[in-house]
């Protein structure tokens, strides 16, 4: 009764066991993220988070994570670690000797077994990826993407940050990158939070065009 029952334990369950390396708190209590990332990278995003949180480690398995992918673009390892007809068993100890090299925490390497032993390490980047999401809700960051025609310069940089920190609540942090693309013309192109505001150029003349083509 008791297999039967594991069996049907919910899959973050089961990835919080396989992850966890301590044994001071059940592991079937998961740790809540800050924010819900869907798919399959956010369910191992989400075991990871409530794995790493009850160690407090949160922190440092984010950069670890970063590191990790890294050295899976490494072309010598990925020729076997991504490769489909390479045994688990294979890919595994791969992945354990690049790790024990970096000094990886438990949790990071646990995490990497369990994706080479599922055949899943080609989701490695969505999950961290995922992972990122997670921390940076953790952090109380708003994430904003502004996209412009040209690059701006410092005051007007400035001048935008300021604007879009009155968006903000108590205790939030705006996290801004900027892009350029030409075929916006003019203006710009904001993404903060789940908003979207299109006031480029590009924009404003699909509009008038339309517009005109209505009217004739």
């Amino acid at each position: 009764m008791a297999a039967a029952a594991a069996g049907r334990l919910p899959l973050k369950v089961k990835l919080v066991r396989q992850l966890s390396t301590s044994a001071a708190r059940p592991a079937s209590k998961l740790v809540k993220p800050p924010i819900q990332v869907y798919g399959l990278e956010g369910r191992y995003a989400t075991a990871l988070y409530s794995a790493a949180s009850k160690q407090k480690k949160l922190d440092q398995v984010e950069k670890e994570l970063s590191r990790v992918w890294t050295l899976l673009k490494d072309p010598k390892l990925s020729s076997v670690v991504m490769n489909p007809h390479t045994k688990s068993t294979v890919k595994q100890k791969a992945v354990n000797d690049a790790l024990a090299k970096e000094k990886m925490s438990p949790i990071t390497v646990n995490l990497m077994n369990l994706l080479a032993e599922n055949g899943r390490l080609r989701y490695t980047p969505d999950i961290v990826s995922a992972f990122g999401k997670i921390m940076s809700a953790y952090r109380g960051e708003v994430l904003c993407t502004v996209t412009t025609a040209q690059p701006l310069d410092d005051a007007s940089l400035t001048e935008l940050k300021s604007v879009l920190s009155g968006f903000l609540a108590k205790g939030e942090v705006l996290k801004l990158e900027t892009k350029t693309d030409p075929s916006i013309l003019g203006g710009m192109i904001v993404n903060i939070g789940e908003k979207y505001v299109d006031m480029s150029t590009r924009s404003k003349i699909q509009k008038l065009t339309k517009i005109m083509r209505e009217t004739v």
